[in-house]
């Protein structure tokens, strides 16, 4: 443990105020919520690519539509499966219901929606799958925007405390209060300590979100583009 000034930095945190110890406490537990979202998020996320990928091998390896759900039935972490089994699932309602207007009536009832529905259930597994992604990613930028704040507000207050009890001992030498003020800049470096990571890995896991939601709307448009030729012309 090194030493500031003759005191050790355990020391230094056990000799502080009250409420620069309740700065500290939350600062830290804003630090470990963080560092346990960051990991989850990193795992979930690369986890939800790399199901992706393998998934948009095998629809394009694959011409059946049938045997492509069936496969996608096992990459339960991949956006793009659940959005697909979504468009399928609604595929299948149409054709079935198209099959029956023919034999009903002759022709195709335009009062099925047509892609129009497809789209729509392909959009709306999107949202779902999207806000499963990014919940939990707000906080980080909670803790990068807050603790900095939080941390000066634990140093003017122990500033001020250490100023006040200068002028309680009736004295100007500033040694009287160096140990006071070094404990209150502790809760500025540990803001910092808990907002830098915080921050940096909000930018880097929102982008990796944008990135998976644009290949999932890429996605949904060559889907389209094949039920309408396939399936709804």
């Amino acid at each position: 443990m090194s030493d500031v000034g003759g005191l050790g930095v355990a020391e230094m945190l056990l000799n502080t105020g009250p409420v620069v110890q309740a700065v500290l406490v939350l600062l830290i537990g804003f630090s470990i919520g963080s560092w346990g979202i960051i990991l989850y998020k990193f795992v979930q996320i690369s986890r939800a690519r790399s199901e992706s990928e393998r998934f948009i091998s095998i629809f394009w390896e694959s011409k059946n539509l049938a045997a492509i759900h069936s496969a996608g039935l096992g990459l339960k972490r991949s956006p793009i499966a659940q959005v697909f089994r979504a468009g399928y699932q609604e595929l299948l309602q149409l054709t079935r219901a198209k099959r029956q207007a023919v034999g009903a009536e002759g022709g195709f009832s335009t009062d099925l929606g047509g892609v129009d529905n497809v789209t729509r259930a392909m959009k709306r597994q999107e949202n779902v799958e999207l806000t499963k992604l990014e919940t939990g990613i707000t906080f980080l930028a909670t803790t990068g925007s807050t603790c900095p704040f939080i941390g000066l507000f634990g140093t003017v207050w122990g500033i001020m405390t250490a100023f006040l009890g200068l002028s309680a001992a009736h004295t100007s030498n500033i040694q009287a209060v160096a140990p006071g003020i070094a404990e209150a800049l502790i809760t500025t470096a540990v803001g910092l300590v808990a907002a830098i990571p915080a921050q940096m890995f909000y930018n880097f896991l929102t982008t990796r979100v944008r990135l998976l939601a644009t290949e999932i709307d890429n996605f949904i448009a060559e889907f389209l583009n094949i039920a309408e030729r396939h399936f709804l012309s």
